[in-house]
């Protein structure tokens, strides 16, 4: 049987609701163009001159000689190093934790659910400032709570500077990013292990499986979606460290990180020649890592 072509009235209900949808998004659309895709263009085009917050307009153009520099700089080397240390660290950790902490407590009556969701997702909504203060007061060399105890029970001797000692530094700030970052992920795989066909989960139960076989064979594939978001969630944020490097060390110590010194560079050094246009190329560099990265994300979790 032929496929019965649309009536005009068919046609004009479909342009109809189509412009609608459009009216609907424009306000995002305008904001996504002008704080994001416009900044991107803008940031593309300065990496490839010698501008600086003083210039009148674009500043000269050098071409890749920002990028070419970028290479023989050894603090840029050094931060992204750090960077990548960061994320290779933190986003397995998180994940993994997360994904533990939630298979524990998704069959908790509701109530008590729910505290735990509040316990663990309360550093995501408090203020970076305020829960980065808590860990520096922790952290003192002479008044912190993680000395005093670690005293008490013998584990040390003295004091340990750390935030000040390069041996401990770059690891205190990932352990304050993985805290401030495993709350959303937990929620998110309580909503996708209730979310799991539980007749599939019965049926494997009755024939024989064990519980890694169920969660393997039958909850990963489905929670296969929400993974790759919190990868790739937890992956962009950890590139983009920078609010725990400002506050706590000021890339000293060993803890500097691309966003750092993206920052240092653009707004500290910008009475130098040139320093803002290499800021941009150094963000350029890094979007591209994060996107190759992100994209790498997605090919491994198409294939499983």
């Amino acid at each position: 049987m032929a496929k019965e072509s649309k009536t005009p009235m068919s046609r004009a209900l479909v342009r109809r609701e189509t412009i609608s949808g459009y009216l609907f998004m424009l306000p995002s659309l305008i904001f996504f163009l002008g704080f994001v895709i416009i900044p991107m263009v803008i940031c593309i085009i300065n990496s490839l001159t010698d501008a600086n917050m003083n210039t009148a307009g674009l500043g000269n153009f050098v071409g890749l000689a920002n990028f070419k520099k970028l290479w023989g700089d050894k603090t840029f080397r050094e931060a992204l190093w750090n960077t990548f240390l960061i994320v290779i660290v933190s986003v397995p950790t998180v994940c993994a934790f997360s994904l533990w902490v939630s298979s524990a407590i998704y069959k908790l009556n509701s109530k008590v659910l729910s505290v735990f969701r509040c316990i663990f997702y309360l550093p995501v909504v408090t203020g970076s400032v305020a829960v980065t203060v808590v860990w520096k007061w922790m952290y003192d060399n002479y008044t912190g709570i993680l000395n005093a105890v670690m005293k008490g029970a013998g584990l040390i001797d003295s004091n340990i500077n750390w935030l000040g000692d390069p041996k401990y530094a770059i690891w205190c700030i990932i352990l304050i990013l993985f805290t401030t970052s495993v709350g959303q992920p937990i929620v998110l795989y309580v909503s996708a292990l209730g979310n799991v066909d539980q007749s599939l989960v019965e049926a494997a139960q009755v024939d024989g499986a064990t519980d890694f076989q169920v969660f393997w064979k039958i909850k990963w594939p489905q929670m296969m979606p929400t993974t790759l978001y919190i990868l790739v969630i937890t992956t962009i944020n950890s590139f983009q460290c920078f609010a725990l490097i400002q506050l706590l060390t000021q890339g000293g110590s060993g803890t500097n990180t691309v966003m750092y010194y993206i920052y240092y560079t653009a707004f500290k050094l910008t009475e130098q020649s040139g320093h803002f246009g290499y800021a941009n190329a150094m963000g350029v560099v890094l979007a591209i890592f994060i996107g190759l990265l992100s994209a790498l994300q997605f090919k491994l979790a198409k294939e499983k």
